[in-house]
């Protein structure tokens, strides 16, 4: 079947975007089938008050089933000619959820042999996640991926072709930061991304050339059409004050009580095979394609023989990221009932968006009901666009065992609501498909112990236990500007090497002993808020883990205080997490083997946009799910929180904390953690060094003894401040991530990942990175005096600006080669 055999119907004289055109300004300038693709609608959002609505996806206007199977059928045909019939056979097909979910199944059928997999925001217990990407406009981690085959995404010089599908492709960020994700851990030669449209700019279309150039793969783009779309200056705040104006116009036309004499809800057997998925979640391979194919007419036939004999037009009703299941049963549909019936398809969605009843609007109506899958993001509203007012005569909603609730069937659910608009519900329920769990692992005999000083570091040995194995005498260390280049390219992960250690000039030496004289209490004031924050949250006796390396000082010191102030003995360890990678799953086993889990408290210095806290989240889900023991609390205390990004800290304030101005020389003489196939196993913990040689300039002593003594005289300040965050609402906020995104964009970067928020994280980037620019908040002051003495050494620019939530943010160059930087190591700006 080919997309373009089968066109779509002739859409009305008035376009669906001219409401918003008219009044905003809006224009989409592209080839002649643009305006029958897209229409548009408006959306409270603070980047982008637009919104394209696609006319042939299925999800927000309902088309023919036929339609929207055909287009994306048609997209994978063209893909299949692009690769060519060996490695069409050999490709893999990801499409993103909810959105284009079914439209990448319909692409990997049109490639007829390629296994597909969808990414989920729907975790799932027992399934071990292979990865995860962030969307550009998210707070959390959006999408894992949940391959029952965890070999679907293995990468390497000989993986098959990763086809990429998404709705529209407009600048191109988010595909661009999914391929860089599985890139660095799955390397491949050849991606393919495809889009009903392709709606970037020339500089977007420059972006994806040089991108491909920098990690060395071919990166070609299937879509069904392409355009740009118009946007006049000031657009964002009109729109915005559209939406607010149109809101309170309609604040008194709540929907409709649902009437006692709504339409009857029947309950539909589909006798749907067992041995097929609901859809491509956990994976979907040709085996389930051909099987389902085979069921296909005979379900259709049930959904026809339970409607009512007068039905003319029905509307087959998908639900969030399942849309392939009730789009094939549509098309089925459509074959079963022929001329006799009109159908069409459509599916919920968890996106609000602007209605307006006019024909020259893509959302005419709405209709608004509680989620009904107990979501992992918890209870909210959900949306069926254009059904109401359709004149459907009947509607086939179709679930996933998992979302057959009691919500759904409540007298404000889905079902309720869709009774009031049609003349006759059925419910079609597919079992919700979940791999076999995993086998539990077998532990080795014996786990590894805990390194402790003086053997390995400098830290009295009751301080911490380091779940690390000493790597000491293997050569780490790399240049900065290799290992930037190394990582920037997807040729190695930053945890596999080392930054050569910055040794620190008398000059900076001197800042950081006034930086501490300086900061001291108020960071004993952070050390015994969060430390009694934890005691009454988490106590009696919490098991404290801190973050190795940057986590540990701090680990250190809530010990101190709760020792000091309570006499109580706290066990402390240190652990390593790696982003990308998750956390050392052998140290998490040695904890379990030695502490209750819930005792656990995971401890970090300081947040900056938020990525350690969703890794560690992500990381501990997946250990559970794989076998590991349950019950360990991914929540993070840390010392500053100035991301917004956790509930537990000691100040939200973007202050020097001086433990950020060093490397090992304050954090025990240890390095940052390291993993690496060679050298860690699978029973292995992830190793470290320990820099002996460096004692002399060891001030990790001297940093602890400097606030702990200071702890007497911020008591009372500790114990009024503590009692005030636990009568707070301490919600993460994650204001930060926001900043984090505009900047990103602003500066060109379009990678969040080198946007290095806050005063701790920027020291860092200026230590061992590649640094391109700073952006200092005005007036920061004496916070700043270190990264401004770093910067200078490095020959960085340092640019005041405002409007920051931040002191500081640090830029990691982002194009980086060898030839951005010049022959002393400093970064030279444009390159």
């Amino acid at each position: 079947m080919s997309g373009r055999a089968r066109r779509e119907e002739a859409v009305d004289v008035v376009w669906s975007g001219d409401w918003v055109a008219e009044r905003l300004g809006v224009a989409l300038e592209g080839d002649g089938e643009l305006q029958q693709l897209l229409g548009l609608a408006l959306r409270r959002n603070p980047k982008r008050a637009h919104l394209l609505v696609s006319n042939v996806l299925g999800k927000h206007v309902p088309q023919k089933p036929s339609v929207v199977y055909g287009v994306g059928y048609g997209l994978g045909e063209r893909v299949r000619a692009l690769l060519g019939e060996q490695d069409a056979r050999r490709a893999v097909v990801l499409g993103y959820a909810e959105t284009a979910t079914g439209l990448g199944h319909a692409v990997a059928d049109g490639l007829r042999d390629a296994p597909y997999l969808h990414s989920t925001r729907r975790p799932v217990a027992g399934v071990a996640q292979a990865g995860g990407f962030e969307e550009a406009h998210s707070h959390a981690t959006s999408h894992l991926l949940l391959p029952e085959d965890p070999e679907l995404l293995a990468g390497g010089a000989e993986a098959s072709t990763l086809v990429l599908v998404d709705d529209e492709f407009s600048t191109g960020n988010t595909v661009l930061n999914t391929i860089r994700a599985l890139h660095e851990t799955h390397p491949r030669e050849r991606y393919v991304i495809v889009a009903l449209v392709d709606m970037r700019s020339a500089d977007d279309r420059d972006r994806l050339t040089a991108f491909a150039a920098e990690i060395g793969a071919r990166v070609d783009l299937v879509t069904r059409s392409s355009g740009t779309v118009t946007l006049p200056e000031g657009v964002l705040e009109r729109g915005q004050a559209l939406v607010a104006a149109q809101e309170a116009e309609q604040a008194d036309q709540a929907d409709e009580a649902v009437d006692e004499g709504a339409a009857p809800v029947t309950r539909v057997g589909l006798d749907w095979p067992a041995e097929v998925p609901d859809g491509g979640r956990h994976g979907f391979t040709p085996a389930h394609r051909a099987a389902l194919e085979a069921a296909l007419p005979g379900m259709a036939e049930r959904i026809a023989d339970a409607l009512d004999s007068n039905v003319r037009r029905v509307l087959v009703l998908g639900f969030e990221e399942l849309m392939y299941a009730p789009l094939r049963l549509g098309t089925a549909l459509e074959a079963v009932l022929g001329a006799d019936a009109e159908v069409r398809y459509s599916t919920t969605t968890r996106s609000p968006v602007l209605a307006v009843d006019d024909p020259g609007y893509a959302i005419r109506t709405r209709l608004v009901f509680p989620a009904h899958d107990d979501p992992a993001d918890g209870s909210g509203d959900r949306y069926a666009y254009n059904v109401a007012g359709a004149g459907f005569d009947a509607v086939v909603a179709v679930v996933d065992s998992i979302a057959d609730t009691p919500e759904l069937h409540a007298p404000d659910g889905l079902l309720a609501r869709l009774a009031a608009h049609t003349g006759q519900v059925l419910l079609a329920v597919v079992p919700s498909y979940t791999p076999a769990p995993v086998p539990h692992r077998q532990e080795p005999a014996v786990l590894p112990e805990p390194l402790r000083g003086p053997d390995f570091s400098s830290y009295a040995p009751e301080d911490v236990g380091w779940l690390l194995q000493d790597l000491s005498d293997t050569e780490l260390e790399a240049p900065t500007e290799e290992r930037e280049e190394a990582i920037q390219s997807g040729g190695a992960h930053y945890a596999e090497s080392l930054p050569v250690e910055y040794q620190p000039s008398a000059e900076y030496q001197a800042l950081f002993t006034a930086a501490l004289d300086a900061s001291a209490a108020r960071i004993a004031r952070a050390v015994g808020t969060v430390t009694e924050t934890v005691l009454a949250e988490r106590g009696p006796r919490p098991v404290l883990v801190s973050l190795a390396r940057a986590g540990t000082p701090v680990g250190v010191l809530m010990r101190h205080w709760a020792r000091h102030r309570h006499g109580l003995d706290l066990p402390h360890y240190a652990i390593s997490i790696v982003r990308g990678r998750g956390i050392d799953a052998t140290a998490l086993r040695w904890l379990a083997a030695h502490h209750d889990p819930a005792d656990v408290v995971f401890v970090d210095g300081w947040t900056g946009k938020g990525a350690i806290t969703r890794e560690l989240a992500a990381a501990i889900a997946e250990f559970e799910a794989s076998g590991g023991p349950a019950g360990f609390d991914p929540e993070i205390a840390v010392l500053a929180d100035p991301g917004g990004c956790v509930r537990t800290y000691g100040t939200r304030e973007d202050f020097l904390i001086p433990s950020a101005c060093l490397n090992s020389t304050v954090s025990g003489l240890i390095s940052r953690t390291v993993l690496r196939a060679d050298l860690v196993g699978p029973d292995d913990f992830h190793g470290g060094k320990f820099y002996r040689e460096l004692a002399d300039s060891d001030v990790s002593g001297d940093f602890l003894a400097a606030v702990g003594a200071r702890f007497d005289e911020v008591a009372e300040q500790v114990e009024a401040e503590t009692k005030e965050l636990l009568a707070a609402d301490r919600a993460p906020t994650w204001e930060g991530w926001a900043a984090v995104e505009r900047i990103s964009e602003e500066y060109g970067i379009h990678d969040v990942n080198l946007v290095k928020p806050g005063v701790g994280e920027t020291t860092r980037v200026l230590l061992r990175r590649v640094p391109w620019k700073i952006l200092a908040k005005r007036g920061a002051g004496a916070d700043l005096t270190h990264i401004r003495l770093l910067a200078e050494q490095r020959g960085v620019p340092v640019e005041e600006v405002d409007d920051l939530p931040y002191s500081c943010v640090g830029l990691i160059h982002p194009r980086f080669t060898r030839g951005a930087t010049g022959a002393d190591g400093r970064a030279v700006q444009g390159a």
